[in-house]
């Protein structure tokens, strides 16, 4: 599976990881809601479970997607100033490349 994280998001996560106690918590996203060929992400910090898959990135941020799910495999994760600052997950792999 594939995941890849912008330099901006990368940043961002990067900050929130290092006010973190538990230093073994990872990003996960996960599917917050599915309907045709495409999805709806989010994230949280979680510990990887037998049912997932930890991704390394070149941002050096590991990232638990759930095996075997191909919405989750190819997304990219990013963090947007305009027009309202946030994250923004798409996965232009299946053909989402933003919330509609």
């Amino acid at each position: 599976m594939k995941c890849k994280i912008t330099r901006n998001a990368a940043k961002k996560i990067a900050e929130v990881l290092a006010e973190e106690t538990d230093k073994e918590l990872k990003l996960r996203v996960y599917i917050t809601h599915a309907h045709g060929d495409h999805a709806h992400y989010g994230m949280a910090l979680d510990k990887p479970t037998d049912d997932d898959v930890v991704v390394s990135t070149d941002k050096e941020i590991d990232v638990i997607l759930k095996k075997g799910d191909e919405l989750l495999d190819g997304v990219v994760i990013d963090y947007l100033y305009m027009p309202e600052e946030g994250f923004v997950i798409t996965n232009p792999a299946k053909g989402n490349h933003g919330d509609h």
